[in-house]
């Protein structure tokens, strides 16, 4: 009869571990969609055996469950996702910019420069039609509906630069706003990993590994962080993260050490820090935001504000060359695109073509002629090059900025695409391989269970006959 109990108690472990199989790959199943999720494997283990009086017998059979993750690639995933996302945080950031001056601008793809082409509300197109009214005004000195487009379009030339300042304002705002949110997300996700480090090493406590679904948390964790900023990750022996990022200049600062946030992140004036050491973000929608914002919307903004002073020197001493007070056209101290304004003595009553008698077309031809002149930084000018070559360098900088960032995000979400397959064939579930196995553990399990039968029916009628014998 041992003998009968020692198989019974066999074939109920192995109902018992093939249960287990066929619960992992339903959950494998389950999360096959599941970015965050990698493959589970049950691991069959004997329990060995042991000498009894009827022979030896087996001490069952044991299921533990494992994850198909490789180290390497997750950190490989996580710094192609921090690039990708660094990438498009830029291409965003550029094509609000591009929006805000409201010029149809075009790359080439055969060369590096881009070209602009002006709209009826672009910048460029209000420039032509300011000095194309003095140009008219020159043809017509004395035709009061002449002075009277002049001033029109003046104001157009000026409201066009102070809303264009004011939207790439707004842009720059904008970035501010999703750095600022960046980093409280960013810290989040900082305590998120920190308490999974301490569950992770309570949960696997004399079971290194075993804390699977935790794991994968985590790892979403990170990556969604390497999303926001470029991070470097080991593990100790308990299974707890270490997540560090690069310092400004050099070096390195933990951002979480085991079950805590060691320094916690801060942004203030495009300066990102963790506690009280300033980070060097190469990566990441952080580090990209800021630096599309600092770098070409800055550049366009500061480009815009010089053109603007020129226009207003350039104009006023063409249209008042003897500096008289109160005769100028433009308002000298608004020497900005967003201040730049009228003078506020100017009327189209008092516009004056010319400095002599009636019909002296002598000072709409100067200011027309500003169209055409050419400035020099090195002689003290504001820019170089004429106005309409300034302007269009300025507005094709920021078309090829653009392009630069589109080309970056298509090349770079390759890569990211390259190495995730190469994750996913690793850590990945595939719906074939697990129908393929369950199909393996249903087939034991139903063998199990037959075995389960058939040994309990041998029982039981050894149990009936003992008992019915006289």
């Amino acid at each position: 009869m041992s003998g009968l109990l020692t198989s019974l108690g066999a074939a109920a472990a192995s109902l018992n571990a093939q249960s287990q199989a066929i619960a992992v790959v339903t959950n494998n199943i389950s999360n096959v969609n599941n970015p965050n999720y990698s493959e589970e494997t049950p691991t069959f283990s004997d329990l060995g055996m042991v000498q009894t009086a009827d022979g030896p017998e087996s001490l069952g059979l044991t299921v533990s469950v494992s994850q198909q993750r490789s180290a390497v690639l997750d950190q490989m995933v996580r710094q192609e996702a921090s690039l990708t996302s660094g990438f498009t945080a830029q291409q965003s950031l550029l094509q609000q910019a591009q929006a805000a001056l409201g010029e149809n601008i075009t790359s080439s793809t055969s060369s590096a420069s881009s070209a602009s082409t002006a709209t009826e509300t672009g910048l460029s197109a209000s420039i032509d039609a300011f000095f194309n009214s003095f140009e008219n005004l020159a043809a017509n000195p004395t035709d009061q509906g002449a002075k009277e487009t002049v001033v029109e379009q003046a104001g157009v030339l000026t409201d066009r630069f102070q809303q264009i300042d004011q939207n790439l304002a707004q842009v720059q705002s904008n970035a501010d706003s999703q750095a600022t949110s960046g980093v409280t997300s960013a810290n989040t996700l900082l305590q998120g990993i920190a308490t999974l480090n301490s569950q992770i090493a309570s949960f696997e406590a004399g079971d290194p590994g075993s804390a699977v679904d935790l794991r994968d948390q985590r790892e979403g964790d990170l990556e969604q962080l390497a999303a926001l900023m470029p991070i470097t990750v080991t593990e100790n022996a308990q299974g707890e993260d270490t997540v560090t990022a690069p310092a400004a200049g050099s070096g390195s600062v933990t951002l979480v050490a085991n079950g805590t946030v060691s320094n916690p992140l801060s942004y203030s004036a495009g300066v990102f820090s963790a506690g009280s050491t300033a980070l060097g973000l190469a990566s990441g929608s952080l580090a990209g935001t800021v630096a599309a914002s600092a770098g070409a919307v800055q550049s366009l903004r500061t480009g815009l504000d010089a053109l603007a002073s020129q226009i207003v020197t350039a104009v006023n001493t063409a249209y008042n060359p003897s500096a008289t007070n109160g005769g100028n056209f433009f308002n000298s101290s608004g020497t900005t695109a967003g201040t730049i304004a009228l003078d506020g003595n100017l009327t189209s009553a008092n516009l004056q073509a010319g400095s002599g008698s009636a019909g002296d077309n002598s000072i709409a031809t100067a200011v027309a002629n500003v169209a055409n002149q050419t400035f020099a930084t090195s002689g003290g000018d504001a820019i170089d090059g004429t106005i309409d070559q300034f302007y269009s360098t300025a507005a094709s900088n920021i078309g090829q900025a653009l392009d630069t960032a589109n080309t970056q995000v298509t090349d770079q979400t390759n890569v990211q695409t390259i190495i995730t397959n190469q994750r996913n064939s690793v850590s990945g579930v595939s719906l074939d391989q697990e129908m393929s196995h369950l199909m393996t553990y249903q087939t034991a399990y139903q063998a199990s269970s037959e075995l389960f039968s058939t040994v309990n029916a041998m029982l039981t009628e050894l149990i009936t006959d003992l008992t019915s014998a006289p």
